[in-house]
């Protein structure tokens, strides 16, 4: 997509880049039938990918945060990315779904969050001395999601030995 390392991504463009449209659930069905969903069990749907015809729809819940929702997608195109298979039954509320193994959900959880925010970015937001709440506001993921990346890729170690 012609980004540098540090750049922030659009996630939105970059479902456009391969060719997903991403939906709201809510152009699908009542929001009254997704609350009824979240009261049966809390985050049961975030997000899902189907294939219709050959192209990748991605379906959100209207119900989540923007740094959710974003954070989502980035999910949900890491499985496009990484060839998953939807290969696994479950069942929520009584009705049946496919979803990849859990080694490869947390493949995409993992690389949802370097697509978001990889580790490059946050040098840079870091040394412009942005926390990690910061982070969250300026690149529309969750302060859970920033939190996460910053400790997880070094980036926390590596500017606390700079300070310390």
């Amino acid at each position: 997509m012609g980004l540098s390392p540090n750049a922030r991504l659009d996630i939105h463009d970059l479902a456009d880049h391969l060719g997903t449209k991403v939906v709201s659930a809510e152009r699908l069905i009542a929001v009254d039938r997704l609350e009824e969903l979240e009261r049966m069990q809390a985050f049961a749907f975030s997000a899902a990918t189907f294939n219709v015809h050959s192209k990748a729809y991605i379906v959100t819940n209207p119900l989540r945060t923007a740094g959710r929702l974003a954070s989502d997608v980035a999910h949900e195109l890491s499985h496009l990315l990484l060839k998953h298979d939807l290969t696994e039954v479950r069942e929520v509320g009584g009705v049946p779904f496919r979803t990849c193994q859990p080694e490869e959900e947390e493949q995409a959880t993992a690389m949802g969050g370097t697509l978001m925010l990889p580790r490059p970015l946050l040098i840079t937001a870091v040394s412009q001395g942005m926390s990690p709440e910061q982070i969250a506001a300026t690149y529309n993921v969750t302060t859970e999601m920033a939190r996460f990346r910053y400790n997880t890729t070094g980036v926390a170690k590596q500017f606390s030995r700079r300070s310390g």
